[in-house]
């Protein structure tokens, strides 16, 4: 199933980031897209995960076109069906890790997954003050939020910048798991090279264009 499909997408602020951008993403794949720091990688991600509205083209996000959606339905796909991971964490600071993710479970009807816990090494802060963890607890904090939701797309942004490579590679490992077992997809910006070859696809945005290099 086609899970988001970009077309001709194109992005000006003072300058042209980027032009004539398309791309698809399937159930159970996994997508990297790589670039020079300026290149523009963050914003086409910000553009495929709605949060930005591009200059041109056409975003669509299992089957419906973005554009043409309401608030309510745009708000609903938001919540329901994307996951977001950010280089900033965006957890709520006067909450304990815990309360952050009963949020996520309340909010999207899921339960809290404990094994998932143990698996970023969060079980034993999880009831703790936010501002009380490191910037590495709060970064698998906020994956574990993320994936409480049980989105269909993940949008990850450098999600690794906090944390050691060996546990840098566990959180990988669990992304693709989680994008096999749930039917889902993912799409990740990252410097990183090594970490992006581990994704089935691979894209480089230079230029100001979008060329499959895997």
């Amino acid at each position: 199933m086609n899970l988001l499909s970009a077309k001709d997408l194109s992005h000006t602020y003072e300058y042209e980031l980027f032009r004539d951008v398309s791309l698809e993403l399937h159930e159970k794949e996994s997508i990297a897209i790589i670039g020079m720091s300026g290149s523009g990688k963050s914003t086409l991600l910000h553009i495929l995960s709605t949060l930005l509205q591009a200059s041109h083209g056409e975003v669509s996000i299992l089957g419906e076109d973005i554009a043409k959606l309401s608030k309510k339905a745009l708000a609903k796909i938001k919540r329901d069906d994307l996951g977001l991971v950010f280089q900033s964490h965006y957890l709520f600071k006067g909450f304990s890790a815990y309360e952050n993710l009963e949020v996520a479970a309340i909010l999207s009807h899921q339960n809290i997954d404990d094994i998932l816990l143990q698996r970023l090494q969060i079980s034993e802060c999880i009831n703790q003050k936010v501002t009380e963890l490191s910037g590495g607890q709060q970064q698998r904090v906020s994956i574990a939020r993320v994936l409480t939701k049980k989105p269909r797309i993940l949008f990850v942004d450098e999600p690794t910048g906090n944390l050691d490579k060996i546990t840098a590679n566990e959180v990988m490992k669990l992304f693709f798991e989680y994008c096999q077992e749930n039917s889902a997809g993912m799409i990740l910006v990252t410097h990183d090279e090594k970490l992006a070859y581990m994704c089935q696809n691979v894209y480089k945005l230079e230029n100001k264009r979008l060329e499959q290099v895997k």
